[in-house]
């Protein structure tokens, strides 16, 4: 009773250390589940405040707080990424690992239990093999066929024959209760042998292996519960970097710099306006303006501007603009910053040509290897590629020195001409004005004066008319020009063009990368020197 007590501890305590790693993979199961949960609540969170490619927020990162916002959710997105390290190292070092142990204690401990059952069956059968009651029947049998012999020997009435019958009944059930006690001795001698090995060895060694089992799984869940704890403690430096990094992101941002970078890309390049002239509206003209005119001959377009029809309007700083028309120069941005997209404009060329460079000289070295290894490939299957990326080449040169044309300066040529043109009509239109309102009205109803009276303004016109033509008689060509592409002329002081036509160069190019040509009806302007083939005259 005392063995089977002590069995069925045992085999409750054993039951109750494998349920209690049962418990603990569960409970480690479930937590890996938090950490995905939240890591993939964390990585949602950054895609959701993460800036689409090619929309506002994402041009705006080239100011340090917008940028360290990024910094912050690249930051945040790595943090997810090291709580789904932990959850599955969790997985794989807890979990995994001591589900696999715990199915092999479950089979070695059903084992052990099995062997003590059969050790234990095996003495019962022992036990039961014990014939106590026989040995003690016969040996009575065998006293009472002794009496009844003694007996019958003292019996007078008892014949000789009688007698020898007694005792030998008497032997035999001797010699029966001998054999019944050897018997039974030798039984007893095995049960207590078998008893002695169940006690005193087989019980033991199996409770031993039943302890050797409990004390490693008490030792691996043990080594589980530090790893509960190193999981997390070995990512802990990354995760410390990811918190500097949102700590430097914060401490990146500066205010001075956003502000710079803001005006150096919104910044027009324009002048600031001037103050707005006095204009005496008492004496019909504003004597003033003309006389300032002079001054300021870099910015007037044309007479009708000085005679005030086309005056522009006040500048507004926080007037609202109706959205330009985007165009293929820019010419709808500001000067500085269309200065800036033609720039990056003709640097995304360069590198677009320099890769159909590149890929051009590889293809070249390849029809070469084939040219002179035919085994190695046809030289002719290349020719589409490399006819094709000719014509990229090609294309894409024809693109730089567009827009190169469009990011030079006017020709200093260009300006004195342009300002020496604006400068005399504006003298012109002076001296017209000026004379008007000194001669003009000769009689008080207005009337002008007599027929056949000289009109001073048309001398005056006629001397500035001569000394157009003689200075236009003055500049001879000095060779021919044939157009190769088509050329707007929408800038000022330039002159249209169509491909194939033919110009006089009236003036070289000085390093600028602009000619100045004339047409057969006198018209002049200047035109951009890639755009057509130049002969001159020797």
């Amino acid at each position: 009773q005392e063995w089977g007590d002590q069995y069925d501890i045992i085999d409750k305590h054993t039951q109750s250390g494998l349920e209690l790693v049962e418990k603990y993979v569960k409970f480690v199961k479930e937590r890996t589940e938090i950490e995905q949960n939240y890591a993939k609540q964390l990585r949602n969170l950054t895609k959701k405040y993460n800036p689409k490619r090619g929309c506002k927020e994402e041009q705006e990162c080239r100011f340090s707080n917008h940028q360290s916002f990024l910094d912050i959710l690249n930051e945040m997105n790595d943090y997810a990424g090291q709580r789904e390290l932990i959850a599955e190292n969790m997985m794989m070092n807890i979990c995994i690992e001591l589900t696999k142990y715990l199915q092999e204690l479950k089979m070695e401990r059903k084992t052990h239990l099995s062997e003590a059952k059969k050790a234990q069956q095996s003495l019962e059968s022992t036990y039961k093999q014990l014939d106590s009651k026989r040995f003690e029947r016969e040996w009575r049998e065998a006293d009472k066929a002794a009496q009844y012999a003694e007996k019958t020997d003292q019996d007078i009435n008892a014949t000789k024959a009688d007698v020898e019958k007694a005792k030998q009944q008497a032997n035999m059930r001797t010699h029966i209760a001998e054999e019944c006690k050897n018997d039974y001795a030798a039984q007893l001698q095995k049960y207590n042998k078998e008893q002695s090995q169940f006690y005193f060895s087989d019980m033991p060694l199996i409770f031993n292996k039943l302890q050797d089992m409990d004390e490693r799984r008490v030792r691996k869940l043990a080594q589980g519960y530090v790893l509960f704890s190193d999981t997390e403690r070995h990512v802990m430096p990354i995760i410390g970097k990811c918190l500097e990094g949102v700590n430097k992101a914060g401490t990146n941002v500066n205010e001075r710099n956003d502000s710079i970078a803001l005006i150096e890309q919104y910044k027009s390049g324009f002048e600031r306006p001037g103050d707005l002239d006095f204009e005496d509206y008492s004496q019909g003209i504003n004597r003033a303006s003309s006389d300032s005119s002079l001054g300021t001959l870099g910015t007037p377009k044309g007479p009708l501007e000085l005679l005030g029809k086309n005056r522009s309007k006040p500048f507004w700083l926080f007037s609202k603009k109706s959205k330009p028309t985007v165009t293929e120069d820019f010419g709808h941005l500001p000067p500085e910053q269309r200065r800036k997209r033609l720039q990056q404009k003709l640097d995304d060329i360069g590198k677009e040509l320099q890769k159909e460079v590149d890929q051009s000289e590889a293809l070249e070295k390849m029809k070469d290897v084939y040219e002179k290894n035919p085994q190695m490939g046809d030289p002719a299957s290349l020719s589409p590629q490399i006819n094709q990326t000719a014509q990229n080449m090609e294309r894409l040169r024809l693109e730089l020195s567009k827009y190169e044309v469009m990011d030079s300066p006017l020709l200093k040529a260009d300006a004195e001409t342009s300002l020496m043109a604006v400068s005399k009509c504006t003298v012109v239109i002076y001296l017209y004005l000026l004379f008007s309102i000194c001669v003009s009205p000769s009689s008080p109803d207005g009337t002008h004066s007599e027929e056949g009276t000289p009109d001073p303004s048309q001398a005056i016109y006629a001397e500035f008319d001569d000394d157009f033509e003689e200075e236009e008689e003055l500049v001879a060509p000095i060779g021919q020009c044939t157009a190769m592409y088509n050329f707007p002329g929408a800038s000022e002081g330039t002159i249209t063009m169509q491909e194939g036509e033919v110009l006089s160069v009236v003036e070289e190019d000085k390093g600028d990368g602009w000619t100045r040509v004339r047409r057969a009806n006198g018209n002049e302007g200047y035109i951009p020197t890639s755009y057509v083939s130049i002969s001159l005259s020797k």
